[in-house]
């Protein structure tokens, strides 16, 4: 534990920013979660833990959803396949669909973007496959993906010079447990105990790092309890140094378990859950090592001195959702404004794609990437490679908002909206010698004001509309 402690999170990580997330696999078959659902925040804030497991907005938890009677996720699945069709019967289908897919395709348009890295959901919940393991799944037989999409994609990923990170969810195999989650209790306790089930989980990590050689090991919900995570990060790092690992490894055992049958701790935890659910922490707990935070959907208000990454989808799934209306997707510009206020405060943004079963990313998804990229083709000076400053945000004396990066002997200014006037206002600047102050995308000199702790910056005329305008100050003011 003491050799993991000595681990730094290294340089690339800190300076990749960007990186795209994929949840695909037989759940983006059906494709399906109710309309009605909230984000997850107000989902569970709203309604309550068994209102927000019945009424999930993730696809990608269809199974779970599936087995609540009730759900709007069943009466779905009877209406559309039948009563006889079960969740495995997607298997033929989605082998079938994936066929069409190009892993090309996805890896040029992520490079296109300007992702440094590309995380893969290997397995979810519902213990579905991605790749050809040698340790299948003791309960689905065939309970696989036809094609080896892992290494397919880590290929892609890699040639264009991306990192390649997988998930794989540690406590929890939906094959290994039919009961559904349906409240706080049921989320905590339904993860197997045996050691049966820890050892297949780690026998798929160990096949996934030495197979495909990975840089992030992104674990989420937990660790089987008797498995032994420490050995798994030590062996990670051994052959990758440089690689990194997330904080969603906790391990509930079964004293904790029975210490949650009591009514009052029970009640204490779920409370303490919910708030940390809210703030968007996949939990209140963290494990003794990690090297990034991971909030969902939300980002941290203040610059932190741990590393984090905020993940979350384009809108409230991360596998697709056909139903999903366009009001809940982020626009270019919330999307541009967020990536910004997160690279401010030390953050990543690992940002979600659903694909459609046959490997296709929906069209209002793949929009909201090159909107994305289209601004870093401009402005990614100001976002790649960059820490954050001594202040993350101002607000300028005309009502503007404003986010801060450095890099080198740099300032970045970058304004989340264009001035009404003629110039713009920067106060509480240090200067020990006269500045230079470009706009991005132009290079040509501003003019400027100096006088005392303010600069006004007086702006070109032809500024282009454009979600937020960087400004380049060097050398870097006090």
């Amino acid at each position: 534990m003491k050799s993991l402690k000595q681990h730094k999170v290294p340089k690339w990580f800190h300076d990749a920013k960007l990186g795209v997330f994929i949840h695909w696999g037989l759940f983006s078959v059906p494709a399906f979660a109710t309309p009605e659902a909230k984000d997850i925040h107000k989902n569970i804030k709203e309604g309550g833990w068994a209102w927000h497991f019945k009424n999930n907005p993730y696809a990608e938890w269809y199974l779970n959803t599936l087995r609540i009677p009730g759900s709007p996720t069943q009466k779905y699945h009877q209406e559309t396949y039948g009563l006889d069709f079960a969740y495995e019967d997607f298997v033929p289908l989605f082998n079938e669909a994936c066929m069409k897919w190009n892993p090309n395709e996805w890896a040029d348009l992520f490079q296109k973007v300007g992702a440094r890295y590309v995380v893969l959901v290997t397995k979810h919940c519902d213990g579905f496959c991605l790749w050809p393991t040698n340790y299948p799944n003791p309960y689905k037989e065939n309970y696989i993906a036809k094609r080896d999409i892992v290494g397919e994609l880590t290929k892609a990923v890699k040639t264009r010079n991306m990192r390649m990170g997988f998930y794989y969810i540690g406590p929890w195999d939906w094959t290994f447990n039919e009961n559904p989650i349906q409240n706080f209790m049921t989320y905590v306790t339904n993860g197997p105990l045996e050691l049966k089930f820890a050892e297949y989980v780690k026998n798929h990590w160990y096949e996934l790092i030495d197979s495909y050689e990975p840089s992030i090991l992104w674990g989420d919900i937990g660790y089987p309890p008797v498995g032994d995570e420490k050995e798994l990060f030590a062996y990670f790092y051994n052959k990758y140094p440089d690689g990194v690992i997330n904080d969603r490894w906790m391990k509930l055992g079964k004293n904790t378990r029975r210490l949650l049958k009591f009514w009052p701790i029970r009640a204490l935890v779920s409370w303490l859950a919910k708030r940390a659910f809210i703030k968007g922490s996949a939990t209140s707990l963290k494990p003794p090592h990690y090297d990034f935070l991971t909030p969902e959907y939300t980002t941290l208000k203040k610059i932190t001195k741990d590393k984090w990454e905020t993940t979350r989808g384009i809108g409230h799934s991360f596998g697709y959702n056909q139903m999903e209306p366009e009001s809940n997707y982020l626009t270019v510009e919330e999307l541009v404004h967020m990536f910004i206020d997160i690279v401010s405060k030390n953050g990543n943004l690992l940002l979600n794609v659903g694909p459609k079963a046959d490997g296709s990313i929906p069209e209002i998804q793949k929009q909201r990437l090159l909107g994305l990229g289209k601004w870093l083709d401009v402005n990614g000076d100001a976002i790649f490679d960059t820490r954050p400053w001594k202040r993350a945000e101002d607000v300028t004396p005309e009502g503007i908002p404003v986010r801060y990066t450095q890099k080198e002997n740099a300032l970045y200014t970058i304004l989340l909206a264009k001035p009404k006037g003629k110039s713009v206002t920067l106060k509480n600047m240090s200067f020990e010698r006269k500045i230079t102050v470009i706009l991005l995308g132009d290079e040509m000199p501003l003019e400027i004001k100096q006088e005392g702790t303010t600069l006004t910056i007086t702006l070109p005329d032809d500024i282009p509309s454009t979600p937020a305008i960087s400004l380049k100050l060097s050398p870097l003011p006090k």
